[in-house]
């Protein structure tokens, strides 16, 4: 179709469905090819640019005085027709192109429009790029095209199949789907997508491809077969598919042989709107079907210009190559006649004769259908942009243009190179409210509708707009959905679930499968100590080291506390040995002051004797600073408490014992001067002395290596054990290894003063109590050592409480019985060894 004009552009469009190539023998002169199946939406297509350079010759502010004309060609589906159209739009530009009513030849093209394939686009911008001639396609989306340096002349008003391939990504994720099989067709729009799409999949982390199949051209049963097979093996509910209508026809032919149902579709653009898809056979499997879809568009007075064609107007001079003018062709396809002279034996088969009168209104409701205009809306957009860019440059000022010593285009010298620079820098908006402008890449900014079939109970079908994926020049895509709007071909009427692992709620981490996908895991619990507070947490993270994981292994609890407490049973009783064993000293320091005067308190040096209980009273109340959360005064104060009470103790105990040796020896012959060497001042001394001693191995032991509070999450994860450090070994051994050598020398001084006469045998007494004293720290080392936590401050409160009352006991208990009970050998007599009258 041909419409003379000042400017023509050129128009490829797919008017019929495919063609049939002659068979090539050589001996004769090859035969033209032959288009078939004829497709009344492409015809639209073409109308619908023919439509548009007609409203804009009528537009008096775009293009005043300035004539468009078209060329448009069918394509027939075919590469080797749609190149050899290019070629021929092309072929005029050589040609002198003056300003005349009647010029022969056809115009020179400055612009074409399509194609709508990519294959065809790819082929055709390859070769048309090399005469600098814009190509302006409104259906070709591999994301290649946007190839700038292979690719430099061509534009697009449909978004790129990168941007698709985003959308669909983005609906995914809307929906939780992380599993999904990918079909795409055998040609450079699927293969591009197949490689676009899994890489951008993997880079998004939105999920994974279960499988990926490349649908074949042609019949190939066998490879279709094997794919559904893969289909119904699949885990994966989710099915997409970047494919044209042809090959959807032939795999659900198949889908539908299997009975393959539960499966959630997502249609590409190729074919979210197909009418032939929509039949009551298999609707039951695409009914709930999710597509990309063209932006609609709303294109007033597209109808009324499609009711004024007459096919009598196209007749004369408008033959392509192919056959008879479009307009004829759809006349008779429309109505199902041919006009003269029909072809032999139509008449004869009951054919009717076309007159061109027929009523367009009642039979060609296909072509007048406008209600959903996508691809007839990118076309408008089309024509629309290079129409703008022609007018910018017509509007250029003489010395201010952008062309060598700032020149400008004049429409008897226009070029197409001239275009491209206006036609990259265009910028309108339609009459629809969408803004019109080419980035970078030729790509138009992207926005595409979001679909859904619905299959209605009284069997009609219906694609109601969901919901919207557009990008903004400044922004990443936004999804917008009308979730409650969906129809969900599924029993439960919700979103399906398609994942190939569930996920890992929190507590857990995911644990990759060997040889599978991402999206293919099992979930681990986190392990003690660690935790995860966020679902498909791919590692748990340690809590801070004075904190635990809680059960359910989803966040950190504060870890418990354990110290020898005065609120735990443990505790408590010791609490309690300690304060009786100190009231029981008080007690019997109370009887001896009170029978201070009686002989048996005042024999062997009564002084000593109050001096012992006063430090057995301080043994007792040192082990209180045992028991409780250590701190670091405690730390330091107990094992000084302890070590000075004790040396005070037994050594109050060794120069009693050496006063039992020095009086024996004084009741022998020659021996009194022994006692002058053991009177109270020297007892008093001595007992400073070898405290002081003490004091300075605590002192310097603090000093040097002072005892310290510790948090000790050695014997317990998930506790905090407070205990006391002693420091240096050194200084604990020493301070122990002194109160050893004491008691050992009580003890043998003890051991050698046991045969005494009987009024000395308090020896006894004190050799007993330093058996119980020396058995008690012996077996404490060992069990102090093995003893965690708080069990060791126990095992040495409970050392420190029986050597105390095995002391106290043992030297005391006697005297306190003799005289509470038996008060008659509390006399001097007895205590010189006369003997008593038993009554």
């Amino acid at each position: 179709m041909h419409k003379p004009g000042d400017v023509v552009l050129g128009g490829l469009f797919n008017v019929h469905y495919t063609s049939v190539f002659p068979e090539l023998s050589f001996t004769s002169e090859p035969n033209q090819l032959t288009c078939q199946g004829f497709d009344t939406a492409g015809f639209r297509h073409a109308m619908t640019m023919a439509f548009a350079i007609d409203e804009i010759n009528k537009n008096s502010h775009l293009l005043p005085n300035v004539t468009l004309g078209y060329s448009l060609y069918d394509n027939c589906a075919t590469l080797v027709i749609g190149f050899s159209a290019a070629l021929l739009l092309a072929s005029g530009q050589e040609e002198q192109f003056l300003l005349q009513e009647k010029c022969l030849g056809t115009p020179p093209v400055l612009g074409i429009v399509g194609d709508s394939m990519s294959t065809s686009s790819i082929a055709t911008s390859d070769v048309i790029g090399l005469f600098n001639l814009p190509i302006v396609s409104f259906y070709a989306t591999c994301s290649c095209l946007s190839d700038r340096r292979r690719f430099p002349t061509f534009f697009r008003t449909i978004p790129s199949d990168a941007f698709q391939v985003r959308a669909m990504i983005k609906i995914l994720k809307h929906f939780g789907w992380t599993w999904a099989g990918l079909l795409v067709s055998d040609n450079d729009y699927g293969l591009h997508v197949a490689r676009t799409f899994q890489s951008d999949l993997a880079q998004s982390g939105g999920g994974c491809l279960a499988y990926s199949e490349i649908l074949p051209w042609g019949e190939d049963p066998a490879e279709v077969t094997r794919i559904v097979e893969i289909m119904k093996k699949s885990t994966a509910r989710v099915v997409i598919v970047f494919a044209y209508q042809i090959h959807m026809i032939q795999l659900m032919e198949e889908v539908v042989r299997e009975n393959v149902t539960g499966l959630q579709w997502m249609a590409s653009e190729a074919w979210s709107a197909a009418a032939v898809l929509q039949t009551p056979r298999l609707m039951p499997y695409l009914s709930g079907t999710l597509g990309i879809a063209i932006r609609r568009g709303e294109i007033p007075g597209l109808r009324d210009f499609l009711l004024r064609i007459r096919s009598d107007i196209h007749i004369s001079g408008s033959i392509n190559n192919y056959g008879h003018s479009m307009v004829m062709q759809f006349w008779e396809y429309t109505f199902q006649c041919r006009f003269a002279p029909p072809p032999a034996g139509w008449m004869e088969a009951g054919g009717e004769l076309c007159t061109g009168q027929e009523d367009l209104e009642s039979g060609g409701a296909e072509l007048l259908d406008v209600s959903d205009l996508r691809p007839e809306y990118n076309i408008y957009k089309a024509v629309y942009a290079l129409a703008y860019a022609l007018d910018d440059m017509l509007q250029c000022k003489p010395g201010r243009g952008p062309f060598s010593g700032h020149s400008c285009a004049t429409l008897q010298t226009l070029e197409p190179w001239q275009l491209m620079h206006y036609l990259e820098k265009v910028n309108f908006t339609t009459s629809f409210g969408d803004q019109v402008s080419f980035d970078e890449n030729g790509d138009a900014l992207p926005i595409y509708d979001v679909m859904n079939w619905l299959w209605l109970p009284d069997g009609r079908t219906k694609v109601q707009n969901v919901g919207l994926v557009k990008k903004l020049a400044s922004k990443d895509e936004e999804l917008t959905l009308d979730d409650d709007k969906i129809f969900w071909n599924f029993d439960s009427k919700q979103s399906p679930l398609s994942v190939c692992s569930e996920s890992c709620p929190p507590g857990t981490r995911i644990a990759r499968r060997k040889g599978q996908p991402l999206c293919c895991f099992d979930c681990v619990p986190c392990s003690e100590g660690k935790i995860s507070n966020d679902t498909d947490s791919v590692e748990c993270t340690s809590c801070p080291e004075d904190f635990w994981s809680n059960a359910q292994r989803d966040h950190c609890v504060p870890k418990k506390t354990e110290f020898l407490s005065y609120h735990e049973p443990l505790g408590i009783c010791l609490t309690t040995t300690s304060l009786v064993g100190t009231f029981i000293c008080a007690v019997v320091l109370g009887i001896f002051t009170y029978h201070r005067s009686t002989p048996l308190v005042r024999a062997n040096n009564s002084e000593l004797s109050f001096l012992l209980l006063v430090s057995l009273k301080l043994c007792f109340l040192c082990s209180l600073m045992f028991i409780g959360r250590p701190r670091l005064w405690t730390c330091q104060l107990r094992h000084a408490a302890f070590g000075i009470s004790f040396v005070l103790c037994v050594s109050c105990i060794l120069v009693k014992t050496m006063v039992v040796l020095a009086v024996f020896k004084a009741s022998k012959p020659g021996g009194g001067t022994s006692l002058k060497w053991f009177g109270a001042v020297q007892q008093r001394g001595t007992v400073m002395v070898l405290t002081s001693i003490q004091a300075a191995i605590c002192t310097a032991w603090i000093v040097s290596a002072s005892p310290a509070p510790h948090k000790n999450t050695q014997y317990h994860n998930d506790k905090i054990v407070y205990e006391c450090v002693v420091g240096s070994t050194v200084g604990f051994a020493v301070l122990l290894g002194y109160i050893g050598l004491l008691a050992v020398l009580s003890f043998l001084l003890a051991f050698l003063a046991r045969n005494l006469p009987d009024n000395f045998n308090e020896a006894k007494l004190i050799t007993f109590s330093m058996l119980i004293f020396c058995a008690v720290w012996v077996a404490f080392v060992p069990a102090y050592v093995n003893s965690p936590g708080k069990y060791a401050d126990a095992v040495e409160v409970f050392a420190i409480l029986a050597s105390s009352f095995g002391i106290l006991l043992a030297l005391f208990g006697p005297k306190c019985y003799i005289i509470l009970l038996r008060p008659e050998r509390n006399t001097k007599k007895a205590i010189m060894g006369c003997s008593i009258t038993k009554t």
